[in-house]
């Protein structure tokens, strides 16, 4: 008796999953155009788990054509607003290895820039209130060479403004992370190495912001060494380029403003 019970649960769940195997495909019969209209819909309602999959449909369906394209990248966008970065990267290479003509090639260019950029700030970002200079810095590098691409090739791209405002923030951000290693080292004691940090800024990168402050801790790591000599020759530098920095009035801009604000 619980033997016969017992066969009629297991011919149930086994029919049960011969279903499911075999359900049928609401989007066998739409056209490639249905299909993009409905992952479109599904992309701009937040959907990203259901516009995917469509997005991978049309891909095969379309083969061969623009549309297929533009199927590609808006999966690349649909994985990175899906918090997928790895997937949203693969999808652009690929795109960019089997398209390399395709006249999409600046927009997937400064996609992956826009990925990396945001990424470079981190989900606590806001809340740690840091900024993308108080981060690992690869990010950053890879997406402004995705940017330096675009406005190279393309410059007359839609594109290429957003890249170009977007470059100079990172630029700014990386001569920053300098200062800021600069300045770590020097509120240590490791006056040596705070000029290192500091000459690196100076060395590597022209008329940012930070390069203000690389030359204040350039300043008052010399003269913590007792190497007046130099210490006079980095505050000429610093009066010439910077007439009225509050530094050579002989305050800090930035003594108040906590250090790495997790240390």
């Amino acid at each position: 008796m619980f033997r016969g019970k017992l066969s009629v649960v297991i011919l149930s769940l086994a029919f049960a999953g011969c279903s499911s195997m075999f359900e049928e495909d609401k989007t066998t019969a739409w056209s490639p155009n249905k299909l993009y209209a409905e992952a479109k819909d599904e992309l701009a309602s937040g959907n990203y788990d259901k516009a995917i999959p469509l997005y991978e449909k049309l891909e095969g369906r379309a083969a061969g054509t623009p549309l297929a394209q533009q199927a590609q990248l808006e999966k690349a966008y649909a994985h990175y607003k899906a918090g997928d970065q790895a997937q949203a990267h693969a999808t652009l290479d690929r795109f960019m290895k089997l398209h390399p003509a395709s006249p999409a090639y600046d927009y997937a260019l400064f996609l992956k820039g826009v990925i990396n950029f945001n990424d470079n700030l981190g989900l606590f970002s806001f809340v740690a209130k840091q900024d993308l200079s108080e981060r690992d810095q690869k990010a950053a590098k890879e997406s402004f060479e995705s940017f330096r691409e675009l406005v190279t090739r393309y410059p007359d791209s839609r594109y290429t403004p957003d890249a170009r405002a977007r470059m100079t923030y990172i630029i700014n951000s990386l001569a920053q992370y300098e200062v800021h290693v600069a300045r770590y080292y020097y509120t240590r004691g490791a006056y040596v190495a705070a000029i290192n940090r500091s000459q690196a800024a100076l060395a590597e990168y022209r008329d940012v912001p930070a390069l203000e402050e690389a030359l204040f801790i350039l300043m008052r790591s010399y003269d913590a060494l007792g190497m007046t000599e130099l210490r006079d020759d980095a505050k000429r530098v610093l009066a010439k380029n910077y007439p009225q920095s509050e530094y050579l009035a002989g305050r800090d801009p930035n003594a108040k403003a906590p250090w790495y604000k997790w240390w």
